[in-house]
């Protein structure tokens, strides 16, 4: 019962950048763009965090590129999709895939180090909130001592939930994403209202990239995103393009990465002492199993993928 806290802790962290990045995809497909660039828009954002952090030394400007190159991407993304109905699948690969190297050639580059930054200073680390009551009992442990991204990354769940659902923008969205010619009938801009999802979809990339090198690791190491940005789409499938959902679908990915470490050397009854790579491939073992099981069983939303043609 004692780790019990602090394995919920780590849960919390663990998940932060995949809820974030879920919550992104989750809102750019309600407005029908499919995003499989979620993965070089996080790893672009972690690097430009990074980078802008080594150079300046202080937390905003680290913060501000992040924003900057998680907007332009997203923007990218809408101008090959939406401004000239390109292949979204592959628009989004494309910008992994060039992500991918761009950021390791612009490290080795700028800061010869074999595609890594400089190990960021205290300054550029975002801070703790509560460590010292998170000395308590379990609940304390796990709900206290976190970044203000993790707080973040749980209120824009709700943020997210209530934009979609509770307001005259979030249903016009969601109208955009299952019969866009309809909120064209309107006289609503689909073109707008896709950019305007993109955007959000942009700056919670960029949140979910700047966790990882301001929050969990001092410095940014190529690849380091390591397909959470897979695992981040296979949840918002999971929880059925809902916020909540998504949430859920995340917090058992981090469960299962939390209870890597925790796990090895355990040594079971009959199968002896579990090897801790077995532990490590579940959240991506469980990936492919939530995509290819539920992925058909899912109900997408009926114009995600469909580039929309204004009727003459």
């Amino acid at each position: 019962m004692d780790d019990v806290g602090p394995l919920l802790a780590s849960t919390l962290r663990v998940s932060t950048p995949l809820v974030l990045c879920a919550l992104a995809g989750c809102v750019s497909e309600r407005a029908g763009v499919i995003d499989l660039g979620l993965e070089g828009k996080m790893l672009a954002t972690a690097f430009a965090a990074a980078a802008a952090g080594a150079v300046t030394g202080s937390l905003a400007p680290a913060l501000l590129a992040a924003l900057v190159v998680g907007l332009a991407l997203s923007l990218l993304h809408g101008y090959a999709c939406v401004t000239h109905r390109g292949d979204q699948v592959v628009a989004g690969m494309a910008i992994t895939m060039t992500v991918a190297g761009l950021t390791v050639v612009l490290g080795l580059a700028w800061f010869k180090m074999g595609g890594q930054t400089p190990a960021l200073p205290d300054t550029v680390r975002l801070p703790r909130w509560g460590s010292d009551a998170a000395q308590g009992g379990a609940l304390a442990q796990a709900l206290l001592g976190h970044t203000p991204l993790v707080y973040g990354a749980l209120a824009a769940v709700a943020g997210v939930w209530w934009l979609l659902f509770r307001t005259r923008f979030g249903l016009r969205l969601r109208a955009t994403g299952e019969n866009p010619a309809m909120v064209d009938s309107a006289g609503v801009s689909v073109a707008c209202l896709r950019y305007q999802a993109l955007l959000i979809n942009g700056a919670l990339c960029a949140a979910a990239g700047s966790y990882l090198v301001l929050a969990q690791n001092a410095s940014f190491v190529p690849h380091m995103t390591a397909g959470r940005g897979y695992m981040a789409l296979a949840a918002m499938i999971f929880g059925q393009w809902h916020p909540v959902g998504a949430l859920g679908a995340c917090l058992l990915f981090g469960f299962l990465d939390a209870s890597a470490i925790r796990l090895q050397g355990v040594v079971l009854p009959v199968l002896g002492a579990v090897p801790v790579q077995a532990i490590q491939a579940l959240p991506y073992v469980l990936t492919v199993v939530l995509l290819a099981g539920f992925f058909g069983r899912a109900r997408a939303p009926a114009a995600l993928g469909v580039p929309y043609v204004k009727e003459r």
